[in-house]
């Protein structure tokens, strides 16, 4: 088992790199229209109202706890809350995912609640961590999942849009490959070229009694269409048969099957990043079925602990880079890329920088996959 390890990139060059990238958050609409503030993941604002200085000042201006309707009136049991969300700001109104599993919409300067809506059927679904805002034209759209289901939602009153999906929604387990007991994904949906980014949350041991297991539903990356909820492709992070990679799933050595057939995971527990001019996706993946034992799945184990890039309108893989062959040691990639203009030695390069577990940073033309500095493969523990 090999890792790739970044060697030879001296501290002042980090800083350059850094210091060069180019944000796309425009300084004069004071906004954060995405999850990472944009589709490069730069999570760069321009705001500087907030410093050092004046940190200590800050005061509770409101406070909001966004409850529905159905808890207000004793129908159902609050249960237990998750607040891990980044918020959007876009046109005037702030944008969030709740820890009580609904979408919301709040005046910013007073808290007041414009719109708060939940799974159409009122279960109590699991919370997110974010949501993506859509716009073209005069059409503005919250995308989001509750649970099982992709929602648009009309981002002026939270009304589901009748043209997406099924009356604003996209059963997502249908077309698995293998069933999920509950399906969800707890990341934030990018939307590159009019297409919905979204992956799986796989749970790294799925079994009641949390012992780890050789089979587990896939982790398979999905693209939609932001207007109809159209299923447009699937990039399938373990490759099937025949497709590139699935060679590197070799046999399991007590019943001779295939272990692509069987193992999973391999899911982008973290948000994707893309290039609108590019249309390329950028895709952190983890580790297969199970993280700390392998047996079961002799071989490289193609797209687990990589950076995968696809084309966003057919979901093809373009490049990709594996920082772990055969990852028994759970080194997969928790961060997103981050896309940024650079120069090196007088050549612009676009660039993509993904940082690992092991204070790594990984950086590669984002266009070819060549790496920017020479990447050195060194053994990781056995």
């Amino acid at each position: 088992m090999q890792q790739r390890v970044f060697r030879g990139l001296a501290i002042s060059t980090v800083v350059a790199t850094l210091t060069s990238a180019v944000p796309t958050v425009n300084a004069q609409t004071v906004e954060w229209p995405a999850y990472a503030a944009d589709q490069a993941g730069t999570k760069y604002s321009p705001l500087d109202q907030i410093n050092e200085d004046t940190v200590a000042g800050l005061e509770i201006v409101w406070r909001q706890p966004v409850i529905p309707d159905a808890i207000r009136n004793g129908e159902t049991t609050r249960g237990p809350v998750g607040p891990q969300t980044t918020p959007l700001m876009v046109d005037g109104l702030l944008y969030f995912s709740t820890g009580l599993g609904t979408i919301a919409a709040l005046e910013p300067t007073t808290g007041n609640v414009v719109w708060n809506t939940g799974p159409s059927d009122g279960v109590r679904v699991r919370q997110t961590r974010g949501i993506a805002y859509w716009t073209a034209g005069e059409e503005r759209r919250v995308i989001a999942t509750l649970g099982p289901k992709l929602v648009s939602l009309d981002a002026a009153t939270g009304e589901r849009d009748a043209a997406f999906g099924e009356a604003g929604e996209v059963d997502l387990r249908l077309g698995l490959l293998r069933p999920f007991p509950d399906f969800y994904w707890n990341a934030a949906p990018i939307i590159v070229r009019n297409v919905i980014i979204i992956g799986s949350y796989v749970d790294d041991i799925t079994t009641n009694q949390r012992v780890a297991n050789k089979e587990s539903p896939r982790g398979d990356v999905r693209g939609f269409d932001v207007r109809t909820g159209e299923h447009l492709w699937t990039f399938h992070t373990i490759p099937l048969e025949n497709q590139f990679g699935v060679e590197t799933w070799g046999a399991d050595p007590v019943d001779d099957r295939a272990s692509w057939e069987y193992s999973g995971n391999t899911n982008m527990w973290a948000h994707p990043t893309g290039d609108e001019e590019l249309g390329i996706v950028y895709l952190p993946l983890s580790t297969p079925t199970n993280d700390y034992y392998g047996g079961h799945r002799p071989g490289d184990n193609l797209f687990s602990e990589s950076l995968v890039a696809v084309d966003v309108e057919t979901g093809e893989r373009i490049w990709h880079f594996q920082a772990v062959h055969h990852g028994v040691w759970d080194y997969d990639f928790a961060s997103s890329a981050v896309l940024m203009d650079i120069t090196v030695d007088g050549r612009a390069i676009k660039a993509v920088a993904l940082p690992s577990k092991q204070a790594f940073v990984y950086v590669f033309d984002r266009v070819t996959g060549e790496p920017v500095w020479p990447i050195e493969e060194r053994p990781v523990p056995q």
